[in-house]
């Protein structure tokens, strides 16, 4: 049977097909500019007074592939210290008279509490090594308020650290080259520290910031990290106080900030050494600059060289240099007695500035009073509207159209909650059918492909449910048609959904604000548009409507961008968000995605609905959408999750426990995974791993063995993000043979009692013959009243599977040398202590299961020893 469109289903479909070639045009630029298209690395032959991204790139290769593995323990490390500290040696050799080199290299130690990923932890450490650069003026002085740039050398385990952060080093390694080769000497201080334990838990940083002699020097800090490999290059976080994203707004050159992301990164599991200077030990004022695409790579083997992004090195470059230059001149610049006695100035403690940039072309800034002010508008606005447009009507009319407003904002905000549940819902069902998850990751366009057009459904629906707006107002009264009235009201009551969003965000003290605020703001000069046109083409002609279109294409451009940016992290992301246990678990990914689009749809096709849903809002094109989400669902099933470019990421560890020196009591091996794909997935697609644990295919967690939480206690707290760990038997031969010693621990000299019934224990932790020891994880139960670290102070206790409270400490250093502390009890009651050791070096035998594991799985290896001892 022949289909038939009425005429206005025809010029909707038309409509249709230009709103969708406009979108698509937006996508293509804002996917230029998340990429760096529109950036033009220099080669190696730059001039010398421009940063060069290859130049750059030439110390990420040798980072990354020449020094084999910077990790904690590693002989890697070392020498990475070594390869940065002769770069800059070299440097100091050429550079001019009138500017002043100090290269340092500093090894730190020490012991604090800290709270990391919601979890209380106290940390040991020593050995650890910073290399220092300082440039200044000849006549400077120490205490000179200085500007400090930070990056870290070391990487996390198993990974080459191209991105995170070789990038960051090779950054600042360029910085200082070409700070020394276009003979600008800074008028205030800039010092350069390359810290050697940052993946270890901000350690470096924690050591610069509590023993070195220039810390009460910096006046700002700009810590450059990386979650990924390249793309924009986001200030995330800012303060204390609004001038270092003031200087930021005024000197970066391809501005990458908006303050909204200061009110999501509290949230994000991590964190990074800007927690170090800005907010735990300095209060330096700051931004914290990360990379943030490309996050398939972070923290895997693949974080390789090739995969950085090109032109992300290169803006950055050009954005640190531009910021290094205008912090060394900011009037506002002070060291730690200076920012003592300017305290109370508005330019400490404005810590909500509004801030944000328009595709890195430009960037607007504005104070948290003016945005009291400016976002305080269009809520006066929604209020005022109705009796502006009807205080000749007497105020019976006035009420009648505020009440057709509220319906209106009801009716918006109705069509995008639907957008964010139809997507939900539609995610849940396609998992029913599915034999896993995921299926977009390594796909993205999936997401978009399958959640887009249900969601379109959602935002429509109550257009055509509600076609003939409800009105209050008496449209014969008004000498008005019903139309111009429900256009009016739905208008409105759009606006006035924007207009209430912006005045809860800055209630909430969010800085999130300018999204809504620029909606609102688009949305007037839209209606302005539309209301001139219609009364040279009427209000129900398509012109009218692509009249209120074009004042709004700027705004939908830059919703495209932040939305667009923010899907795409959020997908990379969700590959090492941590396993919720089944049946939950399987659905969490999905539904995280699924209503991100939804958000993101209803925030940039939203503004259009009040006028562009006369022409969009009709069965026919309901059904378009339809099928489109039917045909995403069908085709999304033949998409595997994953690919060498979006790995799963699968933690393995070859567990010992032992007793004494050289004792081996127990043997296995043990796996997890950090997303909603669980290891019996794993397993049916990796059929040799399956074949090599000798696992059938009636494989289940009903009958296998269960690895517990304290299995991978050398890696709290980031284990909690594991569920469902297996265990499966392992040899312990091999490692006999390789090791004369494992790691134990003792008493070096009796105890001491006290006359309160307190007693205190004086252990020795040996990590015997181990060779790359990464961290020991010491986990103490029982009546425990004080310790040697931190001061002497406990943290807060923690209670996993519930067992009785526990103190975590982590210890990190050389390993040759054997940890000294006490522990003193309340009582005479047993103190347990819990001892796991993680060591990189893997035997034969689990080298070889871990080489079968197929290429789309990323594996973590290492060797745990677990002990336990009574005192």
């Amino acid at each position: 049977m022949a289909l038939r469109f009425h005429a206005r289903d025809v010029s909707g479909f038309k409509f249709l097909f230009s709103l969708a070639i406009m979108y698509g045009l937006m996508s293509l630029l804002v996917h230029s500019v998340l990429y760096m298209k529109f950036i033009q690395p220099l080669g190696i032959d730059a001039p010398l007074d421009r940063f060069s991204e290859a130049r750059a790139i030439e110390h990420v290769r040798v980072l990354s592939h020449e020094i084999d593995g910077r990790q904690e323990g590693r002989p890697g490390l070392r020498e990475a210290a070594r390869y940065i500290k002769a770069q800059l040696e070299t440097l100091k050799e050429r550079a001019g008279s009138n500017i002043r080199i100090v290269v340092e290299e500093n090894v730190v130690g020490g012991s604090f509490n800290m709270m990391f990923l919601g979890h209380s932890i106290s940390l040991g450490y020593r050995n650890h090594t910073n290399i220092v650069m300082r440039l200044s003026s000849i006549d400077s002085q120490d205490t000179d308020s200085s500007v400090l740039l930070n990056a870290h050398f070391d990487s996390p385990l198993g990974s080459p650290g191209a991105g995170d952060c070789g990038s960051c080093v090779a950054s600042l390694l360029e910085i200082a080259r070409l700070t020394i080769d276009s003979g600008w000497v800074p008028p205030r201080p800039i010092i350069l520290l390359f810290n050697g334990a940052e993946e270890v838990f901000l350690l470096g940083a924690h050591g610069f910031m509590r023993t070195h002699k220039w810390r009460d020097s910096i006046g700002a800090v700009i810590n450059v990290e990386a979650s990924g490999t390249g793309g924009p290059d986001l200030v995330c976080q800012s303060g204390p106080g609004s001038w270092p994203s003031f200087v930021y707004a005024q000197s970066a050159i391809y501005p990458m900030a908006h303050s909204g992301a200061q009110d999501v990164f509290p949230v994000i599991p991590g964190d990074t050494d800007y927690r170090m200077f800005s907010q735990d030990y300095g209060n330096i004022p700051g931004l914290d600059i990360i990379f943030l695409l490309g996050g398939y790579y972070y923290h895997t083997s693949y974080d390789t060289v090739d995969r950085l992004l090109p032109g992300s090195m290169q803006a950055r470059g050009d954005n640190l240099y531009s910021a290094v230059k205008a912090f060394a001149e900011s009037p506002k610049l002070k060291n730690a007695l200076e920012r003592e006695s300017f305290g109370i100035s508005d330019d400490y403690n404005d810590e909500r500035a509004v801030f944000f940039d328009y595709l890195t072309w430009f960037m607007i800034f504005y104070s948290r009073r003016v945005a009291v002010v400016l976002h305080s508008i269009p809520i006066a606005i929604f209020l005022i509207m109705p009796f502006f447009l009807r205080l000749n009507c007497g105020l019976c009319c006035c009420f009648s159209t505020f009440y057709d407003f509220v319906k209106g904002m009801i009716l918006h905000a109705t069509g995008m909650m639907l957008a964010i549940i139809f997507p939900v819902l539609f995610s849940i069902l396609r998992l029913l059918f599915s034999s896993y998850a995921m299926n977009w990751y390594a796909n993205p366009y999936l997401a978009f492909m399958m959640f887009i057009p249900i969601s379109l459904i959602g935002l429509l629906i109550p257009r055509i449910v509600c076609h003939l707006f409800p009105l209050s107002q008496d449209a014969s009264v008004l000498k008005t048609s019903k139309e111009m009235l429900s256009d009016e009201a739905r208008f409105w009551g759009a606006f006035g959904f924007y207009a209430s969003l912006t005045l809860a965000y800055l209630v909430a003290g969010l800085s999130g604000g300018f999204l809504t605020f620029c909606t609102s703001a688009s949305m007037l000069l839209a209606w302005i548009s539309f209301y001139l046109s219609i009364m040279f083409y009427g209000h129900q002609s398509v012109r009218s409507t692509v009249f209120y279109v074009i004042p709004l294409i700027p705004c939908l451009t830059y919703s495209v961008y932040f939305g667009g940016f923010l899907l795409q992290f959020l997908i990379e992301k969700m590959g090492m968000m941590g396993a919720v246990p089944p049946p939950y678990g399987y659905y969490i990914p999905d539904i995280v995605v699924a209503s991100a689009v939804g958000v993101v749809t209803g925030w940039c096709v939203g503004p259009l609905l009040p006028i562009c849903s006369e022409w969009l809002a009709r069965s026919s094109i309901l059904q378009f959408f339809l099928h489109l989400s039917v045909i995403a669902l069908a085709l999304s099933s033949r998409f595997f999750p994953y690919s060498t470019d979006a790995p799963k990421r699968v933690v393995f560890q070859h567990t010992f426990l032992t007793a004494d020196a050289n004792q081996v009591v127990d043997s296995s091996y043990d796996f997890s995974v950090v997303d909603s794909n669980s290891l019996p997935f794993l397993f049916k697609y990796a059929p040799e791993v399956a074949k090599e644990l000798h696992i059938g295919p009636e494989f289940s967690f009903d009958t296998a063995n269960m690895s517990s939480q304290q299995t991978f206690m050398a890696l709290f707290p980031v284990s909690f993000l594991f569920s469902r760990s297996l265990k499966f038997p392992a040899r312990s031969d091999e490692i006999l043979k390789r090791y004369r010693h494992f790691p134990h621990l003792y008493t070096y000299k009796p105890q001491m009692m006290s006359s309160d019934g307190s007693r205190r224990v004086y252990l020795e932790l040996s990590l015997g013959s181990l060779e790359e020891v990464w961290v020991a994880v010491l986990n103490i139960t029982g009546p425990l009243s004080s310790w040697s670290f931190a001061d002497n102070k406990l943290p807060v206790p923690e209670t996993a599977e519930g067992g009785p409270p526990s103190y975590i400490c982590r210890l990190t250093g050389a390993s040759h040398e054997n940890w000294t502390f006490w522990l003193e009890a309340s009582n005479s009651g047993d103190i347990r202590v819990d001892v796991a050791v993680l060591d990189q070096v893997l035997v034969d035998e689990a080298k070889k299961l871990k080489g079968i594991f197929p290429v789309w799985a990323d594996v973590t290896a290492g060797s745990s020893f677990l002990s336990s001892y009574i005192f």
